[in-house]
């Protein structure tokens, strides 16, 4: 039995549209999402300290997508305790790249071994 060919141009230009989409829905819930937590956490009025530093941090590199399309995020707290918000800060950053590196690796791994 022969399979029915289908031009490259139809079959792949959906998945690849289809996944893009997705992408940018995802990311505008992201920024949405995170520019209302950090309006709201800008509203308290105690400094901000290690925890909110890593939730600061963590939110980051999340909010890239929306600073490059020019929507303005605060992701940084003017008051703030000092060297333990940057601390937590920095804490945050790292530990939101080694997650976002540690699954784009695991992919990597896993795509090398099944070309193998």
């Amino acid at each position: 039995m022969r399979r029915e060919q289908v031009p490259p141009s139809a079959s792949g230009r959906k998945p690849v549209l289809l996944r893009l989409l997705v992408m940018a829905v995802v990311a505008a819930v992201i920024v949405r999402g995170l520019s209302a937590a950090m309006l709201w956490d800008g509203a308290r009025p105690e400094p901000a300290g290690f925890g909110r530093g890593m939730l600061h941090g963590a939110a980051m590199p999340l909010t890239w997508p929306g600073l490059l399309v020019g929507h303005d995020t605060v992701i940084y707290a003017d008051r703030n305790t000092g060297r333990t918000y940057k601390l937590g800060y920095t804490t945050g950053v790292n530990l939101c790249g080694a997650i976002f590196f540690g699954l784009m690796y695991r992919r990597v791994s896993r795509l090398r071994s099944l070309v193998r």
